[in-house]
């Protein structure tokens, strides 16, 4: 396999309560960090880990994302990469898995989860909709 494996908001929540190796990684952009909100993991005593994959405006893969990443985790933590659906998460999951990361999880319905019949985000699955803890600047 590319990475550890896929696994759902909710799970990932539990996984994060019960673990202190594990870490959460945003890797969506700053734009969106901003704009759309965060994951809020005050209340389990952990800080959220946010990284741009793709920078923003450009849309360029941020050729030091495994380098940024080493200053704030070793290679043997459980790490879950979030983006706003799934996707960019899977790449960074499967990057960091080739860098030497042990244990790389995709958050598989990300920060927003996916597009229901009507093109919208946040009605069928993700963080948000699951109703765990989020802030907005």
């Amino acid at each position: 396999m590319e990475y550890t494996g896929d696994i759902t908001s909710l799970a990932v929540w539990e996984a994060l309560t019960k673990d202190k190796n594990a870490h959460l990684v945003d890797v969506r952009t700053i734009a969106e960090w901003n704009f759309v909100g965060i994951p809020d993991l005050t209340s389990i005593g952990k800080e959220l880990i946010c990284l741009e994959w793709l920078s923003f405006p450009e849309n360029e893969i941020n050729k030091k994302f495994g380098e940024e990443l080493n200053n704030f985790v070793d290679t043997k933590k459980n790490l879950y990469f979030l983006c706003r659906s799934g996707s960019r998460s899977r790449s960074a999951a499967t990057l960091m898995t080739r860098e030497g990361f042990n244990y790389c999880y995709n958050v598989s319905d990300g920060f927003e989860g996916r597009m229901n019949a009507s093109r919208q985000r946040n009605a069928i699955d993700g963080w948000k909709f699951n109703g765990l803890p989020w802030v907005q600047s």
